[in-house]
């Protein structure tokens, strides 16, 4: 396989994951991921997740205790080494909880196996942005 095509493989995973956590529902996220204890996850503000049956629950928990979330995804980079794959990306998020309408920014890292034909999550890591200022000298 091209390495043109893997990259289109895991970019389609990554997308995968973002309609699943649109839809808040559990059955829609559990075929996204590896089922396994080395899975990791980190949602902005937990702690670290480790093993599936934690981090199922965390979705299961945030499906149940919010409103409706839309992700826009930017600044997509895609990266493939043989069966592991990552991807960094902006996660650009509409949500509406407790009638509240609220505009959030998060970096991401998702990380996939290659399983059979498919890319499967192992690791989901997203994090607030802070506000970004020119580089430039401290001194």
């Amino acid at each position: 396989m091209r390495p043109d095509d893997e990259s289109a493989e895991v970019e389609a995973a990554n997308a995968r994951f973002y309609r699943a956590f649109e839809t808040m529902d559990i059955a829609q996220m559990d075929p996204v991921w590896f089922h396994d204890d080395h899975v990791r996850c980190v949602h902005p503000g937990w702690n670290l997740l480790m093993g599936w049956d934690a981090v199922r629950q965390s979705w299961d928990a945030i499906f149940k205790n919010s409103g409706e979330m839309r992700f826009s995804i930017s600044d997509v980079d895609v990266q493939v080494d043989g069966s592991l794959a990552w991807v960094t990306c902006t996660e650009n998020i509409l949500s509406h909880a407790r009638g509240q309408i609220a505009v959030t920014r998060l970096l991401a890292t998702n990380v996939f196996e290659r399983h059979g034909a498919e890319w499967l999550m192992v690791h989901h890591h997203a994090s607030h942005t802070l506000p970004s200022e020119p580089p430039g000298d401290t001194a």
